[in-house]
């Protein structure tokens, strides 16, 4: 159930703590599979507006695959002409070129490693990614997909690479390996060799991370957003999300995800979650979206909520901008309800008692004040908060309601 709004391209991605491979053998697992975690799209009231697809879905759960197919770093060649750059390209081995001038770049070779498994994201379809995120378009409906120009997402923007042994623990690196195994990074992009000698960069926009402030729980707090790097470090956000220049290098943060980490990929967010809750009575394929007769409306600036009727109007053009409350008179925008039906943006089971505002998605208020404190990006320089459920950016002043029931609602 997706509420209609401004169709406002939406820049955050919420990462969530599950693993799933694209292969056939990975879509349906073995008895009993190790779940690492799940990634969630924010923006997504349970499904992506046409329904999800293959690898092109809402969520993404990441699971022990059947064979290791880690990589970690071995070889390091110093190349000083291009002919000799293809040739190391060519071994069909994973590798991360690092182009420094044009005839001088470093190509660091990758080996498997059978104690990780390694999971894709990004625009691309191709084969190499296990998880295929588009651009998200704030408040669009169900059915309805609106085009994005131009992209700002990588095709291979980022890889999670998580321990397949206890605690499993995963970590998030930016950018992916293409169909040739490679991941290039041309003279443009932000590149540097760290002081013990191995190389490193940043990929065009950036992948962003921000990890929670006491867990994802009902006492979470936002954390602060930082940038992961190629090799997995940390550093500063840069003054631009494009800039050569990286930032500052954050010695004491690492790369590893937790629970209620959010991954920013330039156009999507992503949730990571590796515990959530479960509603049984919440079925995420009857999310509603479309109005119906009994559906409960809210008076945003006062909390009230009633049957729709059809008085009140302060304006002919727009009939539900501004409406006066029968109960209290407070004017106000005047919106209908629709229930927060992932589970996975939810940091506890209290009861559905506010709405956000202006979308009226409605969740506990624990959850509504958790989403309603994080600034999440939008763009390539902007940050806000917005609805989790349907990526509506929240108001500047109110961004959230307490509803209050004159009686039963059905």
């Amino acid at each position: 159930m997706v509420h209609p709004g401004p169709a406002a391209r939406c820049f955050c991605i919420c990462f969530r703590a599950d693993s799933t491979a694209n292969q056939e053998e990975h879509c349906a697992p073995s008895k009993d599979p190790v779940k690492y975690g799940e990634l969630v799209v924010l923006g997504y009231n349970g499904s992506l507006p046409n329904g999800d697809r293959g690898r092109r879905k809402s969520r993404f759960a990441l699971y022990r695959r059947t064979k290791a197919n880690g990589v970690k770093p071995s070889t390091v060649h110093i190349l000083n002409t291009p002919q000799a750059s293809k040739a190391v390209n060519c071994k069909g081995q994973h590798s991360i070129s690092y182009t420094l001038s044009r005839n001088h770049t470093v190509v660091v070779e990758y080996c498997h490693d059978k104690d990780t498994d390694m999971f894709q994201i990004g625009r691309s379809t191709e084969s190499p990614i296990d998880f295929v995120v588009t651009d998200t378009v704030a408040g669009g409906q169900e059915g309805e997909e609106t085009p994005i120009t131009q992209s700002t997402i990588s095709r291979f923007a980022c890889r999670v690479v998580c321990e397949r042994v206890p605690p499993f623990t995963a970590r998030i690196y930016a950018a992916g390996f293409d169909s040739s195994k490679n991941i290039f990074l041309g003279e443009k992009a932000a590149k540097w060799k760290n002081p013990d000698g191995h190389m490193d960069g940043l990929t065009t926009n950036g992948v962003l991370v921000m990890h929670p402030r006491g867990g994802f729980t009902e006492e979470s707090k936002p954390g602060v957003w930082r940038e992961i790097s190629v090799c997995g470090d940390v550093y500063t956000l840069r003054e631009t999300r494009s800039a050569q220049t990286p930032g500052k290098l954050v010695e004491h943060e690492s790369n590893i995800l937790q629970d209620g980490s959010l991954v920013d990929l330039c156009g999507a967010t992503l949730l990571w979650r590796l515990n959530t809750l479960a509603f049984p009575s919440m079925q995420r394929s009857r999310a509603l979206s479309s109005l119906e007769e009994k559906q409960p409306w809210v008076y945003l600036a006062c909390g009230h909520v009633h049957g729709y009727h059809n008085w009140g109007h302060r304006s002919e053009q727009e009939p539900n901008a501004q409406r006066e409350c029968p109960m209290c008179r407070v004017v106000g925008p005047y919106v209908p309800l629709w229930l927060g039906c992932e589970p996975a943006f939810y940091v506890d089971t209290g009861a559905p008692t506010h709405a956000f505002v202006p979308c009226g998605h409605v969740c506990s208020e624990k959850s509504v004040k958790y989403w309603a404190e994080i600034p999440l990006p939008h763009g390539t320089h902007a940050f806000h908060a917005a609805c989790p459920f349907c990526a509506t950016q929240l108001g500047l002043t109110q961004g959230f309601a307490k509803l209050i029931f004159q009686g039963p609602v059905d």
